[in-house]
């Protein structure tokens, strides 16, 4: 989280529909942190998008004129996501995915390792870390529940290192300056 997936996204795409080339956006469903119908950035940049509810919604929304496919958060589809993307790759259709490869444990976070092994091009984008600067690969969960997916953004998660991530930490202790 925080390393600017969902923004190089919308960059993106918006190059794209800039260029009048065809474009679709989607976002899954259940993401409704800063809109419904739009995937937007922490830094608050935006796009439309088309919230669909799992991989299978998603391949039937895709117009045959499209030509680049966007997809945000791709770990929250379901593990169908990896044959849709070889469907819609397979169609000819250029495919921009972001998403998390680990969960808030540091395990891999399906469908996305799985659909990075297929892909022509990875970007892998990391964020700073909340505790010490340095490069933030791990998401750390600084509240309290065993779900998987626990939606939220600064008051949930901090982007940490490798030196400062700890899985077994249950809150994080305020690091705000006064």
């Amino acid at each position: 989280m925080f390393s600017g997936k969902s923004e190089e996204l919308i960059r993106r795409v918006t190059r794209y529909h800039l260029a009048r080339v065809p474009t679709q956006t989607f976002k899954p469903a259940l993401d409704t942190r800063y809109a419904v119908s739009e995937v937007v950035s922490h830094s608050r940049l935006s796009t439309e998008a088309t919230p669909v509810k799992d991989s299978d919604e998603l391949l039937r929304a895709v117009e045959d004129r499209t030509v680049v496919v966007g997809i945000d958060e791709g770990q929250f589809f379901d593990d169908g996501l990896i044959q849709v993307a070889e469907i819609l790759a397979g169609a000819g259709k250029n495919l921009i995915i972001a998403g998390l490869d680990l969960d808030y444990l540091g395990r891999p976070f399906e469908p996305i390792p799985s659909l990075m092994l297929r892909a022509e091009y990875v970007t892998k984008a990391l964020a700073v870390c909340h505790r010490c600067g340095g490069p933030g690969l791990f998401t750390q969960r600084v509240v309290q529940s065993d779900e998987l997916v626990v939606l939220g953004a600064t008051d949930a998660y901090e982007a940490r290192c490798r030196r400062c991530y700890d899985p077994t930490e249950a809150s994080q202790i305020s690091l705000d300056v006064e």
